[in-house]
């Protein structure tokens, strides 16, 4: 199977780093001309410098895509040097912690501005130049948290059902013009996050016992990498995907139900090392001078 993508126009939005950089990449090496965006501007230009090994056609710019204005401005710069867009991948989010104990209800609704109401956002500001050329894909990247709901991270549970929701949507809603929309839902890919994730299980907790717990709800046993979703991100760009739409696909080694016990697994870690480090405090306290 050969996919063509020479000379599509692709926007990759949260395209500085991680799952958005590696797909900003899969289409470069196709040959796309690639345009990214992300809200830091010297990361999304370090990126696009790298972009420019493998095609002379990049646009970057520093765009924050809960900025209704930014994103058309982008959007139109696009349209402006590159006659149309045919390709969005809307990449941009990170999923956000919290319960009902420890949530603000505006928290809800920032990290939903940033996610859900983004997704759209960026559709809103293509969908025009797809319709007119009657051809578009748009690629929903989002999580499989948004299709087996957890005890905690209601924002990510919340919002990554309403993308998925958004995805479906938006699938019905444009076929007639061509412009095909599915979602993909990713499990645990590294991308840098889990570093942070270790460090908030405290110091009683290995990195090598912290990844063993975190993949156990895995069925493949391992983590993601951000290029295990470039293959099937250049698939549905492809016009052997022209009779998928509305589709919701996991990127998630297995896992789907399993999510559900990861926060008490992760529970049950933070307690075990706690109690490592109070004993070795009671330990460090109890010793006599000398001994």
């Amino acid at each position: 199977m050969k996919i063509d993508l020479a000379g599509k126009r692709v926007l990759v939005t949260g395209a500085s780093r991680g799952i958005g950089r590696a797909i900003a990449t899969g289409f470069a090496a196709e040959g796309a001309r690639v345009a990214i965006c992300a809200r830091t501007d010297t990361a999304i230009q370090a990126a696009a410098d790298d972009l420019r090994s493998r095609t002379d056609h990049v646009l970057a710019r520093s765009v924050d895509v809960g900025d209704t204005a930014q994103v058309q401005d982008f959007v139109r710069a696009i349209a402006d040097a590159w006659g149309g867009v045919d390709v969005l991948v809307n990449n941009a989010g990170q999923g956000r912690g919290g319960n009902i104990d420890t949530l603000a209800p505006e928290g809800i609704l920032e990290h939903a501005n940033l996610l859900q109401v983004a997704h759209f956002r960026v559709a809103q500001a293509v969908v025009p130049y797809m319709r007119k050329q009657r051809w578009g894909r748009i690629i929903d990247i989002s999580a499989v948290a948004g299709t087996v709901p957890t005890p905690d991270g209601i924002p990510s549970v919340v919002n990554r059902a309403a993308c998925i929701a958004l995805s479906r949507s938006l699938g019905m809603a444009l076929a007639k013009d061509n412009i095909l929309v599915n979602s993909l839902n990713m499990g645990w890919i590294d991308t840098g996050q889990w570093d942070r994730h270790h460090k908030e299980m405290g110091p009683g907790v290995s990195r090598a016992e912290f990844d063993a717990m975190v993949t156990k709800v895995v069925p493949i046993g391992r983590f993601g990498k951000p290029e295990d979703v470039v293959g099937i991100a250049l698939f549905l760009a492809s016009d052997h995907a022209g009779f998928i739409t509305g589709a919701s696909i996991d990127i998630a080694g297995g896992m789907s139900g399993q999510i559900a016990y990861y926060p008490t697994l992760k529970r049950d870690m933070i307690e075990m090392g706690r109690q490592r480090m109070d004993v070795q405090g009671v330990d460090a306290q109890g010793m006599a001078p000398g001994a």
